[in-house]
């Protein structure tokens, strides 16, 4: 399935609320984009200077620029341009000509232009775009927010009168075509301080897309009760209030609705949207929930186009993770190099030089970081030092006994901390989970792997061989045949024997279940093993929904570390 998320049509700015008095009018913010047509999603491009509305000129109007303006709209991205005034002749100044974006600008105004106003073009000539608005979401899935206190009931019945209302918010379009009206209560929005409401305060203005409108009345309801009904349609738009008024509670019980919207999009471009709305937001746990699903399918995200335009921040948080699923560390430093040379001068050289650092050298597997010595990528032309060093440590680690790099490693954590590694030498798939084998068919159960590891990355381990086995139990009958007992199904054992009691002086296994979608390339709940057994949860709890519930493949990862 495939979904985009449009981020309420607007970008998220802190000049969406403004106090005022009926001698003030309401701010415009300088740099703002606004398309004029039928559509929200389609239009003739409009930008706000020096205190007015003008046009684009399309010449070198191309993709690039299409996607900055949809993307400062809070679109995904863009279908395609529309040159030449398809979208009407505006009237006013030309503020823009000769444009010239990256494509990764977070406005149009960012980009290369010949100077406000300066332009041979005439309205003939208008830029427009089409933007990507995405597949509508249909689930009529509701969950209750409750933070009430008591008088919930009484209170809502007051917000529903209206009686004895004594302060007004208008709530306008980002348009300025659409307002609404409520009059409302100033006692209860003054227990809400970051809205600044003072005794002599008598209105306020909001900007909000029109999108949104229908759901205000529920949620000025909610600032009553602290009760709300939330749905997947309705709650972008919560969200997006809940952040204007500066209601943290509730935009982190709506946030956490977002994460059933995760698995819906093998393109990630919801997925990269959704993250910096959070770091616009300041929404944390909307910040991680994207993360740790970015994490589980980081393999999928690299060999995807979005990989080029995410931003420095957030590759920055995910080399940062330990949970991030990739086939191994030399894979995750390619795939750096390649970003970065995408980037251009887009990343500066600090930036680079930060980056490099979360790079796990010592877990490079030692032919490759052989082979790496040799490349020829622009990190290692732009950071000579840092990479070699890095290379040094990696030797150093695959020569020397544990016993010599002890003393070291509180000095330097996570670089010893192995990330989920999926490739072939450390890790098993068991794909069949749909037919349940008679007790006695022991041969032809293809739920039972078994297979060997060296006991540790580092070259000194290569030829200790660990061996371990695999299983998936789907019915209480197969669990007793191996002298268990299993009240939930399915449930994954994973044990190695043989010579792993050596090692557990010095090495740990932290091995982990990762569930995936077969044919759509999509990881939905990773979960560790306790006691060697790993109970797999149903939908309802899992963190997130599985996608796939009739035909998904559990891969059984090991995962040494140094104790």
């Amino acid at each position: 399935m495939y979904l985009l998320w449009p981020l309420l049509f607007l970008h998220v700015s802190a000049q969406h609320l403004t106090l005022y008095d009926d001698r003030l009018k309401q701010p415009k913010q300088e740099g703002r984009v606004r398309l004029v047509g039928d559509l929200p999603s389609s239009g003739r491009v409009e930008v706000y200077h020096d205190g007015q509305w003008g046009t684009v000129c399309d010449d070198g109007w191309e993709l690039a620029e299409a996607q900055v303006v949809c993307r400062q709209l809070g679109f995904p991205g863009a279908i395609s341009v529309k040159p030449g005034g398809q979208y009407g002749e505006g009237s006013g100044p030309i503020w823009l000509d000769d444009m010239n974006c990256k494509g990764s600008e977070s406005s149009l105004s960012e980009c290369s232009f010949k100077g406000w106003g300066v332009t041979d073009c005439s309205h003939k000539e208008d830029a427009g775009v089409d933007c990507e608005t995405g597949k509508n979401i249909t689930s009529n899935r509701q969950f209750s927010v409750d933070n009430s206190l008591g008088l919930s009931h009484d209170l809502g019945l007051l917000f529903d009168s209206g009686d004895g209302c004594d302060f007004r918010i208008n709530v306008q379009d980002t348009s300025e075509e659409e307002e609404l009206t409520f009059c409302v209560h100033k006692m209860i929005l003054m227990f809400y301080p970051e809205l600044n409401i003072t005794n002599d305060s008598r209105n306020i203005a909001v900007n909000v897309s029109q999108t949104c409108h229908p759901h205000v009345s529920a949620f000025l309801r909610y600032l009553y009760t602290r009760q709300i009904d939330v749905s997947i349609t309705s709650a972008q738009c919560l969200h997006q209030l809940a952040f204007i008024f500066g209601v943290k509670k509730l935009m982190e019980d709506v946030g956490r609705t977002f994460t059933l919207l995760l698995p819906e999009d093998n393109t990630f471009l919801t997925q990269v949207s959704m993250y910096e709305y959070g770091v616009r937001t300041g929404d944390l746990v909307l910040q991680e929930n994207v993360l740790q699903y970015l994490s589980w399918n980081c393999e999928y995200l690299i060999s995807s186009p979005v990989w080029s335009t995410i931003s420095f921040h957030m590759m920055d948080a995910l080399l940062q993770r330990s949970d991030l699923i990739v086939n191994d560390e030399a894979f995750l430093l390619e795939a750096l190099e390649t970003w970065i040379q995408d980037k251009g001068e887009e990343i500066s050289s600090d930036q680079q030089a930060s980056l490099l650092n979360h790079i796990r050298f010592l877990l490079i597997p030692v032919d490759k970081l052989y082979e790496t010595q040799f490349s020829s990528s622009v990190l290692r032309q732009n950071h000579e030092k840092l990479y070699l060093t890095g290379l040094l440590r990696g030797f150093q680690f695959n020569a020397l006994p544990f016993s010599k790099i002890r003393n070291q490693m509180d000095n330097m954590s996570s670089e010893y901390l192995s990330r989920i590694y999926t490739g072939d030498e450390w890790s098993v798939i068991i794909n069949d989970t749909t037919v349940n084998y008679p007790y006695y068919h022991y041969g032809q159960n293809n739920r039972i792997q078994t297979f060997s590891t060296p006991a540790y990355p580092s070259a000194l381990y290569r030829e200790q061989k660990v061996q371990w086995k695999a299983q998936v139990f789907l019915s209480a009958q197969e669990c007793s045949n191996y002298g268990m007992s299993c009240t939930s199904f399915p449930v994954a054992r994973f044990y190695g024997y043989g010579n792993q009691e050596r090692y557990t002086s010095t090495i740990r296994y932290s091995n982990r279940l990762i569930l995936s979608c077969k044919y759509e390339n999509n990881v939905f709940h990773v979960q560790d093993f306790k006691n060697s057994m790993a109970v797999v949860p149903n939908n309802s709890s899992m963190d997130l929904p599985n996608p796939c519930p009739d035909d998904y493949s559990f891969r059984f990862v090991v995962r040494p570390e140094y104790i």
